[in-house]
């Protein structure tokens, strides 16, 4: 996965506006965000696993792939939500791949290496579909997953990953799947050395408005304790 793109995240953010989707509200916000995440990490495969039909959070992978060039799958339990999806999508529909099948399976062969993966909690395994994208996540490469209709549903088991619950929509759990993991003991970094982040949600009191700002932990500088003192 590429470094963060300001601008393909707001692109991306701009497009999921102009799509005009007809959700309520909350998962407009969700949409868009989800869609400034993906452009703004490039992703090139990007995977929703849908416990229904298809909807917002689809275009805004739309979008995303759009601005990044990328290819978009949506994995569906059966024919009914596929028709309903394709009626649900319009237009758009030409820009998705539906498959029916195990999403397990798949993530783990056909889509092994996908770069961002969407996962409806509302599906009854949805942690496992979740150990399925670190299962199959390349070599050398990284991948950000992300949860949708999160609250209320738990989390997922963090194997020495930091998965965050931002209030957004109906709650989205967030993983970055990196890399590397270095596994030396009281480094928080990743192998390249590479700083950690966490996302911060403050709200408008004003208007009401939700802002999700993605913050960096600077460095701590390593310190020779033989030189200490002299």
């Amino acid at each position: 996965m590429a470094c963060w793109s300001a601008e393909n995240a707001t692109k991306a953010y701009l497009r999921t506006l102009k799509m005009g989707t007809r959700g309520k509200e909350p998962d407009v916000a969700e949409a868009e965000f989800v869609s400034a995440l993906a452009a703004g990490n490039s992703a090139q495969l990007m995977v929703e696993v849908c416990a229904g039909t298809a909807g917002t959070t689809t275009l805004a992978l739309v979008a995303a792939a759009h601005q990044t060039g990328g290819r978009v799958v949506c994995v569906l339990p059966g024919l009914d939500e596929l028709h309903a999806s394709e009626d649900a999508l319009g237009s758009n529909v030409d820009y998705v791949e539906f498959v029916i099948g195990d999403a397990r399976r798949l993530l783990m062969n056909c889509y092994k290496g996908a770069d961002f993966v969407l996962i409806d909690c509302n599906l009854e395994d949805n942690e496992g579909v979740f150990r399925a994208v670190q299962a199959g996540v390349k070599h050398g490469e990284a991948a950000v997953v992300m949860g949708y209709n999160a609250f209320g549903k738990g989390s997922w088991l963090r194997n020495g990953l930091k998965i965050q619950l931002l209030p957004i929509g109906g709650g989205l759990l967030v993983a970055r799947i990196p890399a590397m993991v270095n596994k030396v003991e009281g480094n928080s970094a990743g192998a390249n050395g590479a700083r950690r982040s966490r996302w911060v949600v403050r709200v408008d009191k004003c208007t009401g408005e939700e802002h999700v700002y993605r913050i960096k932990s600077p460095q701590k500088k390593e310190v020779d304790l033989k030189n200490v003192g002299t």
